[in-house]
């Protein structure tokens, strides 16, 4: 897959740069839902990086304060959030239990991704090339137990649109 844009890597040093960064794409998203109603955000690392952390902390940018937990028995935990005065559909992907990705077809989850929303999907690998393209890619790298590294790929236009908007954490 192409990819168009590359961040430059953030650093996260503690939970709360992760929260800063959550918040900057919850605001990207925001400015952008009117000309772009579908995004699709791959979440790629290992466990333990802090994917579902960000997922939850993302959830809060929106005005979410419900619990967050990871989908990893479910495969998808679906979500109401409120853009500009109007709900939209957020759906939290944890393909990490599955062994084929004839079981992410047989989900039936393959409608979800074609309507507007935000889904947000951890292990995409698991999918074996059945995933519409991402928009963004966060891939983080576990470099201890308090500090991330995270680079932001677009490969879409759509993507890169939201990389280019988006404002990195000073160091």
């Amino acid at each position: 897959m192409p990819i168009l844009s590359n961040s430059p890597p953030l650093y996260w040093n503690t939970e709360t740069d992760c929260e800063k960064s959550a918040l900057n794409l919850g605001v990207s998203l925001q400015s952008h839902v009117q000309t772009h109603p579908i995004t699709h955000i791959w979440l790629i690392g290992d466990l333990g990086t802090g994917k579902t952390t960000f997922v939850r902390y993302l959830l809060r940018s929106f005005g979410f304060m419900g619990k967050v937990k990871s989908p990893t028995y479910n495969l998808c935990e679906p979500y109401k959030i409120i853009i500009k005065n109007h709900p939209y559909d957020f759906h939290h992907f944890d393909l990490y239990r599955m062994n084929s990705s004839r079981e992410w077809e047989e989900a039936g989850f393959k409608d979800i991704l074609t309507n507007p929303g935000v889904c947000l999907i951890e292990w995409p690998e698991k999918a074996n090339g059945t995933l519409p393209k991402p928009d963004l890619i966060y891939n983080l790298i576990y470099h201890s137990e308090s500090s991330r590294e995270v680079t932001i790929s677009a490969s879409s236009k759509h993507g890169s649109i939201l990389l280019e908007s988006l404002t990195t954490l000073k160091e």
